[in-house]
C-alpha cells in the first residue's frame, strides 16, 4: 500500500470519527442485554482518563518501522488471546465496521489506513461481548504499559509492540487525534479499540471506548 494512499485513509477515518462516539452503540449490546455475567473488567470513563503507567515502568526503544504486509493474527500473550485479523472498512454510518458477532472471536483492522508494522498508527477493534458469552477484547481494559502485542503478518514475519499507554475516553468528549492519530512522527504504532466504562440503561450502551496504545519495539520470522 503507498504511503500516500495510507495517508488518505488514515485522513478518511479522523474526518468521520464524529461516529466513533456511536461505535459501543452500534457494535456492542451491554451486560444487561446481553446477559453477559456482570464481572466485565471496567475503568471509571472520565474526559480522558488515563489508566497510567507505573513511575518505575521502563520501556523499550522503539525499532523502525517495517514495509506493509498484511495482519494475519493477533497474538496478546498476557490476555490469552490469539485472534485472526478481518480486513474491515467503515459501514453507512461512518464507523469502522467490526467483524460480526458470529465472528466475535476476531479482530478488524482498519484496512485503509495503517498495516500493522508500517510507519503511522494502524487501527484495530473488538467486540468486548456478545448477547451470549465475552469476546475477544473483553479484558483489554485491565492491559498496562509495558505489556506485549504481537500481529503475525502475511510476509511471514512477526511485528512486536509494546504497550505504552492505556486510556477510556467517554463518547461525549471522543479525541479523535489521540485515539487515532500517530504519537510519534516515524514510529510503528498500534491502537486496540473497544468499549468500556459503564453501562448506560437509558441509552443501551456503554459509556466509552478503551484505547490501547502500542508501538513497533521488536521483529521476527
Amino acid at each position: 500500500m503507498a504511503d500516500h494512499e495510507r495517508s488518505s485513509g488514515s485522513a478518511r477515518l479522523v474526518t468521520v470519527v464524529t461516529w466513533a462516539v456511536l461505535l459501543c452503540g452500534l457494535w456492542l449490546w451491554g451486560r444487561q442485554v446481553t446477559g453477559v455475567a456482570g464481572d466485565v473488567p471496567q475503568t471509571a470513563a472520565g474526559d480522558l482518563a488515563a489508566i497510567g503507567r507505573p513511575p518505575e515502568a521502563e520501556l523499550p526503544s522503539a525499532v523502525r518501522p517495517l514495509k506493509d504486509a498484511l495482519p494475519q493474527r493477533v497474538d496478546i500473550p498476557g490476555l490469552g488471546v490469539q485472534a485472526p485479523v478481518i480486513a474491515r472498512g467503515l459501514d453507512a454510518r461512518g464507523a469502522v465496521e467490526p467483524p460480526s458477532f458470529a465472528q466475535a472471536g476476531a479482530v478488524g483492522w482498519y484496512a485503509a489506513g495503517t498495516t500493522p508494522g508500517a510507519d503511522g498508527a494502524a487501527l484495530m477493534v473488538g467486540h468486548v461481548d456478545t448477547r451470549t458469552r465475552p469476546a475477544v477484547f473483553y479484558r483489554l481494559s485491565t492491559m498496562r504499559p509495558g505489556q506485549t502485542v504481537r500481529v503475525l503478518r502475511d510476509d511471514g514475519g512477526v511485528a512486536e509492540f509494546t504497550v505504552d499507554d492505556v486510556q477510556v475516553q467517554s463518547r461525549d468528549r471522543f479525541d479523535a487525534a489521540r485515539a487515532y492519530g500517530q504519537h510519534r512522527a516515524g514510529r510503528a504504532e498500534l491502537r486496540l479499540i473497544t468499549c468500556g466504562g459503564t453501562f448506560d440503561r437509558a441509552g443501551g450502551t456503554y459509556t466509552a471506548n478503551v484505547i490501547v496504545s502500542a508501538y513497533l519495539t521488536g521483529t521476527g520470522l
